[in-house]
This record gives C-alpha cells, structure tokens and sequence, in this order.
C-alpha cells in the first residue's frame, strides 16, 4: 500500500496495515485495506479513511452464508443417499 488515508479519528497518517483479524482471518484485513493507526489505536480503511464496519458485516454474513449451504447440501447429499438405499431394500 503505497498511500494511507489518515486517522478519521486523530488525522494521523503514520498506519500499520493489519495482518490478522477475528473476522476475516489474513484474507479479510487485505481486502478491506484494514489498518491501524499508529497513534490512537482505531483500525479502518486504509483506501479511503473510513470505517471497516459495513465490510466487515456483509463479508461475515457472505462468509457464514456459504458455510450454512455448504452444510445444507452435505445433508441433504447424505439424506438422499440413505433415502435412495432404503428404497433399494423395499424393490
């Protein structure tokens, strides 16, 4: 990242980006140019200054959405599997 934003909260410039979080693991904080300001401690978007909440929302609501089909169709690949066997045994 050649140029930060400065703080939105002290106007620093002086930001360290941010290598890993809760939410995004390594991935996330990259994609957001999450960063960490040097001197107060507020982490935002090192692009464009502001705050990462509305990303950080929407990635963990895309992230947990692909989770909750990838278990969905797990289920229902071992549901109709065990249902075609069941009908194997009554023909």
């Amino acid at each position: 990242m050649n140029q930060i934003a400065p703080c939105p909260k002290c106007s620093n410039s002086t930001a360290k980006q941010v290598g890993f979080t809760w939410w995004g693991g390594v991935i996330g904080p990259k994609m957001f140019s999450h960063v960490k300001c040097q001197s107060c401690g507020k982490k935002y978007n090192g692009k464009t200054g502001k705050d990462n909440t509305t990303n950080i929302i929407l990635y963990s609501l895309v992230l947990g959405l692909i989770v909750f089909l990838l278990f969905v169709t797990i289920y229902l690949f071992n549901f109709l599997n065990a249902l075609s066997g069941l009908l194997k045994n009554f023909s």
